[in-house]
């Protein structure tokens, strides 16, 4: 079942919030510039475009020169690493568990490691865009954490690439003549 939209956390009765299955905010995937490549906003924090540019020049700005992994910024919890020329974000509440952050970005990274076999990179990440939206949308789907092992990733992208090319292509191969001819016998003279 899909989400019907935006979600909020309700308090119990303690005043505590009360716990969610919509735990990313963002994730987001910037240059060594702090020029966006690859941005996914969950809910409303940041509905248009200026706010979400901005959010992104403040993350940039405040953690491209830090050391650590975690900080937090406009009451939000923002796990972050970086790789060669770019710098990967995930971005949570601030009751967030930083953990299961943590988790979502060492899948993220992970992953998208493995499938180019050594450390990410601007130019490949740009060359291999839709791959990187496919291993993002396995990960965490509108906000809710799917999985955070990259061997299950890896495994359920390599289950659609060997999936078969749709009927209507086939069909439209076999109809031009592109495709191998299947012979039922005939050698091609007729007498």
């Amino acid at each position: 079942m899909e989400p019907a939209g935006p979600v909020r956390r309700e308090r119990d009765r303690s005043g505590n919030f009360e716990p969610s299955l919509y735990t990313v905010k963002a994730l987001l995937i910037l240059d060594s510039l702090g020029q966006r490549l690859l941005a996914k906003y969950y809910d409303d924090t940041f509905p248009m475009a200026k706010e979400q540019v901005a959010f992104e020049r403040s993350i940039f700005s405040k953690t491209h020169q830090a050391g650590s992994e975690i900080t937090c910024l406009e009451g939000l919890t923002i796990i972050y690493r970086s790789s060669a020329d770019l710098f990967f974000y995930v971005v949570g509440g601030c009751q967030e568990n930083e953990l299961m952050l943590s988790a979502v970005l060492a899948c993220l990274l992970d992953t998208l490691s493995h499938l180019l076999g050594k450390e990410v990179e601007k130019r490949w990440l740009l060359e291999n865009m839709e791959g990187t939206f496919l291993v993002v949308d396995e990960i965490v789907d509108r906000g809710v954490i799917l999985e955070s092992d990259p061997q299950q990733v890896i495994q359920r992208l390599s289950l659609r690439v060997s999936e078969p090319a749709p009927y209507g292509f086939v069909l439209f191969d076999y109809l031009a003549g592109s495709s191998e001819r299947r012979d039922t016998g005939d050698t091609g003279s007729r007498e």
